[in-house]
């Protein structure tokens, strides 16, 4: 934990902030922090600076606040994601966070399984502490916008069009594409869509649906790639495009 993530009702109406649970533990037990020292802290959704403990016991962190730095820039990504086996999830969410991915809608796709958006990984108190442990790691407070559909094809053709009207490079990682990765480079200024399929890849109707979207398909390489091993790979791909 590299920042101490502040809820509103962790702040006192004298400016202060009192946490409980795991982060005071951590707080006591790990940064075996006293009175008078400074730590890194952050309000969620806010800024980000420095708590100074004014009491740390059994009753909980007491904190005095100075907040004045903005959290991290956003990786400026849409990550459009065919929904990952649950356990895949769990690693797959708090890595976006870190990464500062401004928003992922999960979808269906035909290598999906449908029991998948059953998952009690997908219930808003878990994704919630999952986008948590990665804004803790990045030191960020501002979690990804999440979207979940199950509906494909409706998705594509009618709704997707409208949610990436600010994002003029769309972009489809695909094994059997003919354009290599570094065909792309530079790619334009932006915002930048990711569709990103399950580990089988997305099949061909699907691929076509994106391409009509304006998604252009690209080749990594003939290797297949875990979900959370693609997801965190491919957004450092960006970056490089961009910069590299």
């Amino acid at each position: 934990m590299n920042l101490l993530l502040l809820h509103d009702e962790d702040l006192r109406e004298d400016g202060t902030a009192h946490l409980t649970g795991r982060r005071a533990v951590h707080a006591r037990e790990v940064l075996r922090a006293g009175e008078g020292d400074r730590l890194r802290v952050g309000r969620l959704g806010g800024l980000t600076g420095e708590g100074r403990v004014i009491g740390n016991g059994p009753e909980g962190l007491h904190l005095s606040l100075s907040l004045d730095t903005a959290p991290p820039p956003r990786a400026g990504i849409t990550l459009l994601l065919a929904i990952p086996r649950p356990k895949a999830l769990k690693k797959v969410l708090p890595a976006v966070a870190s990464l500062g991915v401004d928003r992922v809608i999960l979808v269906n796709a035909a290598r999906v399984e449908k029991s998948y958006f059953d998952s009690k990984v997908l219930a808003q108190d878990a994704v919630h502490e999952l986008l948590v442990l990665g804004l803790e790691q990045a030191r960020d407070t501002i979690p990804p916008q999440l979207q979940v559909r199950e509906r494909f094809r409706p998705f594509v053709e009618d709704e997707l069009p409208g949610l990436l009207t600010d994002v003029p490079t769309r972009l489809l990682p695909h094994p059997t594409a003919s354009t290599p990765v570094q065909a792309l480079h530079p790619l334009p200024p932006g915002k930048v869509a990711l569709a990103i399929g399950p580990e089988g890849g997305w099949v061909p109707f699907e691929v076509e649906l994106l391409s009509k979207a304006g998604f252009l398909p690209f080749s990594l390489g003939p290797r297949i790639l875990r979900v959370e091993v693609a997801v965190p790979l491919l957004v450092g791909q960006v970056d490089l495009l961009r910069t590299g």
